[in-house]
């Protein structure tokens, strides 16, 4: 097997990591090490103790987030799409940080096998382009709904380009209603 089952990039968003996996494919499908704790801790440095999986299926058009966990429980997640395609966005939502409110996007798919690294301090959502689309993600901590916030999915403030998708995007109640990033609760 390969000694360096993943690529990295960085991009500009100090901490995110983009990993993509090297597939082995032939007439019978593919094989790729889709998580290992030794490429992990070689690109981000950490030794990070993943604690739940998540996984989530959504129709064509929905939007989840954008959220994150405030500390104690703050979160850092390691996700991909395993089914379908999704425009993932991440937002820095550190207040000390030179890159406050700036958004990076990737799309990431069944196809791509691309994952990306969220470190703790970053908001975290993603817009299926796909009819259906499931997404699995690694937690470094459990979810703690009393320590979930959002901030507005479509701030004008932070300007993120969402792909046209034919439709208004299909969101909850909860993101429709997300404060702006300027009222919101964020990292020191």
């Amino acid at each position: 097997m390969n000694a360096n089952p993943m690529r990295t990039t960085t991009p500009r968003l100090e901490g995110v990591i983009l990993f993509e996996p090297s597939v082995f494919s032939d007439d019978r499908g593919f094989f790729f090490e889709s998580y290992t704790s030794r490429a992990f801790t070689h690109a981000t440095g950490l030794t990070e103790v993943f604690v739940q999986d998540n996984h989530s299926r959504s129709a064509r058009g929905v939007v989840r987030g954008l959220h994150y966990q405030m500390p104690p429980n703050a979160q850092g997640k390691l996700v991909r799409c395993i089914r379908g395609e999704v425009y993932d966005v991440v937002v820095d939502v550190r207040k000390s940080s030179d890159t406050l409110g700036q958004w990076m996007g990737s799309v990431l798919s069944e196809g791509n096998k691309k994952q990306l690294w969220i470190p703790i301090g970053f908001a975290h959502g993603y817009l299926a382009l796909s009819e259906p689309a499931e997404v699995v993600y690694k937690n470094t901590a459990y979810y703690a709904p009393e320590s979930e916030r959002s901030i507005r999915w479509n701030d004008p403030a932070i300007g993120i380009t969402w792909p046209e998708i034919g439709a208004t995007p299909i969101l909850t109640e909860k993101y429709e209603q997300a404060p702006l990033l300027q009222d919101a609760e964020i990292y020191d």
